[in-house]
């Protein structure tokens, strides 16, 4: 499936062109910041090679990731890290990331197409599922996440030693569990998910316990 301009178009239609799309990368990682970018493509319909960051490939998410950035009307992203997640919860932490993201960018929207992120502003938005693979401008978002959050993983991979964050990217891996078990919870962890929490309180039966 290729992204299309329709949610975008609902927008048009009533006279707000400065769409921006929104998207995140990193929501069930254990380890890292959630990343946000917010993105206003220019409003002609142009096809784009863009597509759900899950969809490419890492060299191919990099090209089209620069494309956004020259070809984007304006463009910013976003990084909620582990405290602000722990204080906030994952989902608080993704929305004040986008937020902030939608403030810094000038020309300012006039709509947001976001997947599936219900924020609260006070412009039209559209925040309908599986966004990223339907619309333009919320698959270059995606873009942007992905690859700015890959970028710092890969600087804390070098912060962190041992973990593999240049691999798994925070998530929960095979190698990633084994090397908590080895290494303990490092400060880049997000000590309130489970897994996390569950090591941090030395809970019987280990990081993972056995399923009933």
């Amino acid at each position: 499936m290729t992204p299309d301009w329709a949610y975008e178009r609902e927008h048009w239609r009533r006279g707000y062109f400065r769409v921006a799309g929104v998207d995140e990368a990193g929501r069930g990682a254990w380890a890292g910041p959630v990343t946000v970018a917010a993105v206003i493509l220019p409003g002609l319909a142009m096809d784009y090679p863009f597509r759900d960051s899950k969809q490419l490939t890492a060299p191919q998410r990099e090209e089209y990731a620069a494309e956004v950035r020259r070809v984007a009307l304006a463009y910013a992203v976003e990084h909620a890290w582990p405290d602000e997640i722990d204080e906030l919860n994952i989902l608080g932490a993704t929305h004040a990331a986008a937020l902030r993201a939608l403030e810094r960018l000038r020309p300012p929207p006039q709509a947001l197409v976001t997947d599936y992120l219900k924020l609260r502003v006070r412009i039209p938005i559209s925040a309908p599922p599986k966004a990223d693979v339907l619309s333009y401008s919320v698959a270059a978002a995606s873009l942007l996440a992905k690859t700015e959050r890959d970028a710092v993983m890969r600087e804390l991979d070098r912060q962190h030693p041992g973990y593999g964050f240049a691999a798994h990217k925070g998530y929960g891996a095979p190698a990633h569990r084994a090397a908590l078990e080895r290494l303990g919870v490092s400060a880049t962890h997000r000590r309130t998910f489970a897994p996390i929490r569950r090591l941090l309180e030395g809970s019987e039966g280990g990081l993972f316990p056995a399923q009933p």
